[in-house]
């Protein structure tokens, strides 16, 4: 009884890992950044992804960790940069992805210093790209995160040409909105060093903190996508796109 037991429990759990997911690779300029392996000690571990533990989403939009997720932190002397020119491309990879009915959104944040040493929390984020609902209905349309399935489980962005260089975070985040009213958060982040001879940076309502950039009552989170079979279009959340 107790093996079947354990058994049952340990399949629960694989079930639910392999439900849910997260960035685990990146693509810069022709060269592949590993990211921090979920589910193990960060001991040992060198990225340029912060550390997140679960594949797990968070729940609640105001959840302390929804900067880089649970718990976001810097590996210490494993933590690496991408050096990389504004401009360039920045394709993300995920695991294979479950979840359908979603946006895609990637942010930006500048570091007061060096971003291995910076709390993501504290930091002002900008977004640079998003893709919602693209066609249809919500409960049957294409959305972002179809597009990022059918795209071999990634996403590209460009990062905007006239940014100021710097030390940043590239923040990417799926919003899985597949469950009535109960949005699931799977925010990542990676450290680059940004070069170039631009002088832009983002002001005003451009820019947020998580928490505090969502909240359960806008309408693109607290959402029942079932309840709505006619409707066409999605707001979705956080600030506009910054472009420079």
């Amino acid at each position: 009884m107790f093996v079947s037991t354990a058994v049952a429990a340990l399949a629960l759990g694989v079930s639910q890992v392999a439900a849910h997911g997260g960035v685990l690779s990146y693509s810069i300029n022709g060269q592949t950044y590993d990211g921090f392996k979920a589910y193990n000690s960060p001991t040992g571990q060198s990225s340029i992804q912060r550390e997140w533990d679960t594949y797990n989403p968070l729940t609640s939009p105001t959840d302390a960790n929804l900067a880089c997720n649970v718990n976001g932190a810097s590996l210490g002397s494993g933590q690496e940069s991408a050096t990389v020119a504004a401009g360039s491309k920045v394709t993300a990879y995920w695991n294979d992805w479950p979840h359908a009915i979603g946006p895609v959104m990637v942010y930006m944040a500048k570091c007061n210093g060096a971003c291995t040493s910076s709390t993501p929390s504290s930091l002002s984020w900008f977004k640079i790209d998003e893709m919602g609902l693209i066609s249809g209905t919500l409960a049957n349309g294409t959305w972002g995160q179809g597009e990022l399935i059918a795209n071999n489980n990634s996403w590209t962005s460009t990062i905007p040409s006239y940014l100021a260089p710097g030390e940043y975070f590239i923040r990417h985040e799926l919003l899985a909105i597949h469950t009535s009213n109960q949005p699931q958060f799977y925010p990542e982040c990676a450290q680059l060093i940004l070069t170039g001879s631009g002088s832009a940076q983002p002001s005003g309502s451009y820019l947020v903190k998580f928490p505090g950039a969502y909240s359960m009552s806008d309408p693109g989170v607290g959402i029942d996508v079932y309840s709505q079979p006619t409707v066409t279009n999605y707001t979705i959340p956080g600030p506009a796109v910054w472009q420079g």
